[in-house]
């Protein structure tokens, strides 16, 4: 083993040289067939980024863990839940591809070893010195922009800053980040309603007097927009959520009166948010919005038949009407 003062290098000198000859073999531009196979393994498991964004977004709420906390801000984890975010990340990539495990790094991806690293500030990858030579997962996701973008690259150690820190993680230096081949850019990742949402109308949810007063608030408040299930969940902080939401006495049923349709992921809702011109809900999501019957000077407004009658979104200075039931639903598949 090499050392370095009294510090052990987790690797062998025969690593190195190992690692080295695959990045000079893979040094020429578009000269990497194993990235370019494991590029395109990846994208076919997923086309549209999709599930890696459920993912991410999902891996940040596990942390969060706002059921039991009611945290919804990256900035209140504590350091060692922040460090461990990776490991999360990791995990749950794993899982949901089912990514064999590599035999000197986390995944084997279409034969090919592959180190998986997070960062939720874009760059702050932290590369360990036995993955130099390796193809590297980079992962980024952050809440306060909702954006995540997931790529690849094959690391090499001129690539990399020079550092002090006790374990060798180094960071990609800035220069070479256009070395990263991505596979999502920047895609939008599910919103954080409770961070993005007005301050005062978040006071006005969290001062409620009981889990099922704070949901019907939210969902008061925050019309038009994707609410997602760990966005109720801490809002509710009860572990039945869900319940608090449907109709027999949750928010769908209590809000009806002040028209506000609170729409889920089944199709038929999906269907009613399409006609009415809002955002389709996805897996786990709800979407509110207050309601009206139609009427002449809604002659442009996209409208929905409920009820035998015509709907609209309310305008700010339609009067609050009693709103429709929603049908009957089956859930959508996917």
């Amino acid at each position: 083993m090499t050392t370095h003062g009294e510090n052990v290098l987790p690797f062998e000198e025969a690593d190195i040289r190992a690692a080295a000859s695959v990045a000079t073999q893979y040094s020429g531009e578009g000269a990497d067939p194993e990235l370019d196979r494991v590029y395109d393994h990846v994208k076919a498991l997923d086309p549209a980024g999709r599930r890696f964004g459920r993912v991410l977004r999902d891996t940040i709420d596990q942390l969060l863990n706002g059921e039991v906390t009611g945290r919804y801000d990256w900035k209140t984890l504590f350091k060692t839940e922040k460090t461990h975010a990776g490991t999360l990340v990791e995990i749950n990539l794993q899982r949901e591809f089912r990514f064999a495990d590599g035999k000197a790094m986390d995944y084997q991806i279409a034969g090919v070893d592959v180190d998986c690293k997070f960062s939720q500030q874009f760059g702050g990858w932290m590369i360990p010195p036995e993955a130099v030579g390796h193809l590297c997962l980079l992962a980024w996701a952050d809440d306060y922009k909702s954006f995540w973008s997931v790529g690849l690259v094959r690391i090499r150690n001129e690539w990399l800053n020079t550092g002090n820190n006790r374990d060798l993680k180094l960071t990609i230096k800035a220069a070479h980040r256009d070395k990263i081949r991505w596979i999502w850019h920047n895609e939008d990742l599910p919103e954080n309603v409770l961070l993005h949402m007005d301050a005062a109308d978040r006071d006005a949810v969290f001062t409620a007097d009981s889990g099922q007063r704070r949901l019907n608030e939210l969902f008061r408040r925050v019309q038009k927009r994707r609410i997602g299930r760990n966005v109720v969940r801490t809002v509710a902080q009860q572990k039945d959520y869900m319940k608090r939401v449907r109709g027999n006495g949750g928010s769908r049923s209590a809000l009806r009166a002040e028209g506000i349709l609170i729409m889920g992921d089944y199709a038929s809702h999906r269907d009613i948010a399409g006609q009415l011109g809002l955002p389709l809900p996805d897996e786990g999501e709800f979407i509110s919005a207050r309601v009206v019957a139609a009427r002449p000077h809604h002659q442009d407004a996209p409208r929905v038949t409920l009820d035998g009658k015509q709907w609209v979104i309310a305008q700010p200075d339609d009067p609050v009407e009693a709103g429709p039931a929603l049908p009957s639903h089956t859930r959508q598949d996917g």
